[in-house]
């Protein structure tokens, strides 16, 4: 009896403590890490949501870029960070994707992070240049079964969710064409512009303005309805295309440890500000979708997004790195 009340009082006292860091949360500079060069889409949203959070609480919530090796270099970085609410780690899809593209991982996704919030997603597209004579996704489909072998299809880089999105449409449909890997959006999309390879799949907030420009034209986006930012572009499931849903999400963690009184204040405010109008909007602009989610439901969404990549990595047979 008198170990039950002295558990009881020492899970009492830490919840105190708990409760009581949370109040003090953050006495300090906070640390945002994004494992990716400046510029791409989760950079540009996760600035977006740090101004606002040192607004809201009071400190300085700042970016750190750490890119290199897929994402994997910023993000074991912040696997490896204390667990004290002062680092943050805002991912791309790369997170759920890795863990089955790369032979090792230096991080566990599951044991060494807590879901944060889903901060928003934005949608595949399928993009042709212009001149090229497809201008819809019936049209592709029907002009690569015609000249089978024929026709190149741009990504930015293996492993990335457009190239998985290509590999599933390659899958699904039993198609016969050439994926050209490159080195990122920019790449690929510079290859598309120049007819160089007029055919892509990329993240759609990363074409956004080129579509608005004509200088691109969107064919699909990979999702069952249209994408609030462009509700011009039909969805791959209003085409008659299935099971094509994929997105490059902005997710937020920390390290594991980190006090859930933190945890759950960090998802509240954070899923605040993507929900309010004027961020909402700014956010459409950029091609992601809002969301701020629970941290549970997060959990489980990080969940089935490794559990559907790592099918779509082993169907499409694609060697580990």
């Amino acid at each position: 009896m008198r170990m039950i009340v002295r558990l009881a009082a020492i899970c009492a006292a830490l919840a105190v403590s708990g409760s009581a860091f949370a109040q003090q949360y953050p006495s300090k500079p906070v640390k945002i890490i994004i494992p990716f060069a400046a510029g791409g889409v989760t950079d540009i949203a996760g600035r977006v949501i740090a101004a606002e959070l040192s607004k809201k609480l009071g400190q300085q919530f700042y970016i750190e870029n750490q890119g290199g090796a897929g994402g994997n270099l910023g993000m074991a970085n912040a696997a490896r960070s204390a667990g004290d609410g002062y680092t943050i780690l805002f991912a791309s899809s790369s997170i759920t994707v890795n863990p089955s593209l790369y032979a090792k991982l230096p991080f566990d996704v599951e044991k060494d992070f807590i879901p944060v919030t889903k901060a928003g997603g934005s949608p595949n597209a399928w993009l042709v240049n212009p001149s090229f004579p497809a201008k819809t996704m019936q049209e592709l489909v029907a002009l690569i079964r015609k000249e089978p072998g024929k026709h190149s299809v741009a990504s930015p880089g293996a492993g990335t969710t457009p190239s998985l999105s290509i590999e599933m449409l390659k899958l699904g449909l039993k198609l016969d064409f050439v994926t050209v890997p490159f080195s990122g959006g920019g790449p690929s999309t510079q290859s598309v512009l120049a007819g160089h390879t007029p055919i892509a799949c990329g993240a759609l907030g990363n074409a956004v303005n080129l579509i608005k420009d004509g200088k691109l034209r969107a064919i699909g986006v990979t999702a069952k309805k249209r994408s609030l930012s462009m509700p011009e572009i039909p969805s791959l499931e209003e085409a008659g295309i299935k099971d094509q849903e994929a997105e490059t999400m902005t997710g937020v963690f920390v390290p594991a440890g980190t006090p859930r009184p933190i945890v759950d204040l960090l998802q509240k405010e954070i899923s605040a500000i993507v929900n309010r109008s004027d961020i909402k909007a700014r956010l459409l602009e950029l091609g992601v979708e809002a969301e701020g989610d629970s941290s549970a439901s997060f959990a489980a969404y990080v969940k089935a997004d490794i559990a559907k990549w790592k099918k779509v990595i082993e169907d499409a047979k694609i060697p580990k790195i």
